[in-house]
């Protein structure tokens, strides 16, 4: 089971770079009519400007009020879609430690700590014959744990650094990969006692993901989980 964000990801880049290159041309047209003082050309452009700007917004609302929030199983793979190339990540493992760290140093959860190991995949069968061997280095990500009331909680720092410590070597979500190539990460998080019907979200932490039509980091658009509720 395989999920991609977004879908159709060259289709989506090249509405979104057209519609950018639309309205700056709108605009030139807008202050070269104003400055040459040509009313017809002021207003053609700042018309076209408000058409482009509003034609684009409207489908990017269409496809976020038809999304649906997927909550996927630990083995299923979420792929980011990066044009020519595709990095997928899955869930390999989740504990529930009552403490972290050595046994002289001991650091204790304010709740409840969860470690989730998630692979990250550089998907060789996704790339073009002539990208080559050359390595990726993935977007921002941004990782949180939210729970069935919709609280996120973001990656524990004392936890990371009491793994740490304890000599668990863990690779950073940014490091870069080769097509074909993979690793494990640990992720840390603490969580009070009480909640429920916890999920994982991976997602982009790039700004202009936000006005990307199909992607869950868009306005109003719903989220791919990875459900945490049993052990993997």
């Amino acid at each position: 089971m395989s999920e991609f964000m977004p879908q159709f990801a060259p289709i989506v880049v090249m509405l979104f770079l057209g519609t950018i290159l639309l309205i700056g041309c709108s605009i030139l047209l807008l202050l070269y009519g104003t400055l040459g003082r040509c009313l017809a050309l002021a207003k053609t452009g700042g018309f076209m400007t408000v058409v482009v700007a509003l034609f684009y917004f409207l489908i990017l609302s269409a496809a976020s009020l038809s999304s649906r929030e997927k909550v996927l199983p630990s083995t299923a793979w979420k792929y980011f879609c990066e044009i020519d190339c595709h990095i997928a990540y899955s869930v390999v493992e989740v504990r529930r430690p009552a403490v972290l760290g050595r046994e002289i140093k001991q650091v204790p959860a304010q709740g409840e700590f969860i470690i989730v190991r998630v692979k990250t995949w550089f998907d060789e069968r996704s790339i073009s014959a002539r990208r080559g061997n050359s390595p990726l280095a993935p977007n921002r990500r941004k990782v949180v744990v939210v729970d069935d009331r919709g609280i996120e909680f973001p990656e524990s720092p004392e936890g990371k650094t009491a793994l740490t410590l304890s000599g668990n070597s863990s690779v950073p979500l940014s490091q870069p990969l080769r097509p074909g190539e993979s690793y494990l990460t640990d992720l840390i998080f603490d969580v009070p006692k009480d909640s429920r019907g916890l999920k994982l979200l991976i997602t982009e932490d790039d700004p202009e993901t936000r006005l990307l039509v199909g992607h869950e980091n868009s306005i109003l658009h719903k989220k791919i989980y990875w459900g945490l509720s049993t052990r993997p």
